[in-house]
């Protein structure tokens, strides 16, 4: 790794970490501010009012338990969606936009060989992510803590979120090959952001009611299973182990990809 690259990464992008932490942070602790069983009744019936909404939206299951009540309000889709976003944003800044606007011709005139370059990159996108997810985890965990102490079944949380890592890693490595392969950042965001909303409207779609269930095989957000987490089912870690393994094989790629071309500077 080249560190000083790295710890230019984290001057030049942590605003953009803050801002979604920030909104992330409001989300979180408004949905489990609003967790009381004795509203269970009140929210099934909402939801039977507009059910194709709120299965849209992974939230047609309220559940009983904190756990439950979080996975199905904050890990179906704004924990997706939101992270979808920083994860496009983000992976632009780290190659396409050095290269469509001539700054990649400065970062490698130092002394360091393209791979190294290209693979702080890539460290930087994982651990910008993991730093966001174990932000948010935190705050889950002590909004839990201090609103309904020992009602957090902290193991499996743990277990959700191992998955829910899974799922930004493979964004994130699908969006950070897109934007290693182009060098105009109207094509890297462009087709990061078609795959990103493809993934979202498809999962959506493939949740309201039987008649389009069968879309669930044409997205990849498929492989998440937030409820077979919350649930302890050991079946949901096969579709995380893929989202990993897609993860890694698409950075790995997009290092390969970026080390080997010829760029325009």
């Amino acid at each position: 790794m080249n560190f000083t690259l790295y710890k230019r990464e984290w001057k030049n992008n942590w605003i953009l970490l803050l801002l979604f932490a920030a909104v992330l942070t409001m989300y979180a602790c408004m949905i489990v501010s609003m967790f009381d069983p004795k509203m269970e009744d009140s929210l099934s019936i909402m939801s039977e009012s507009m059910p194709e909404i709120f299965a849209a939206f992974g939230m047609a299951d309220v559940g009983k338990t904190l756990l439950e009540f979080v996975t199905g309000y904050l890990y179906g889709m704004l924990l997706i969606a939101f992270p979808a976003v920083y994860i496009i944003i983000l992976s632009n800044r780290l190659v396409a936009r050095y290269v469509d606007n001539g700054s990649m011709a400065y970062i490698l005139a130092v002394p360091s060989k393209r791979g190294r370059i290209i693979f702080t990159q890539a460290v930087f996108s994982i651990s910008s992510l993991l730093v966001l997810l174990a932000y948010v985890a935190g705050v889950i965990i002590a909004c839990s803590q201090f609103m309904f102490y020992g009602e957090m079944e902290l193991a499996a949380f743990l277990k959700l979120n191992a998955g829910l890592f899974g799922l930004w890693i493979m964004l994130g490595g699908v969006c950070f090959l897109f934007s290693c392969i182009f060098n105009d950042t109207k094509w890297s965001a462009g087709l990061s952001t078609a795959f990103v909303v493809y993934s979202l409207l498809v999962q959506m779609v493939s949740q309201v009611g039987d008649k389009f269930e069968n879309l669930k095989y044409i997205t990849p957000l498929t492989m998440f299973q937030s409820d077979a987490f919350a649930a302890g089912n050991s079946e949901a870690w096969l579709g995380c182990i893929v989202m990993y393994i897609i993860g890694a094989v698409c950075y790995t790629a997009g290092i390969i990809v970026f080390t080997k071309r010829d760029l325009p500077i």
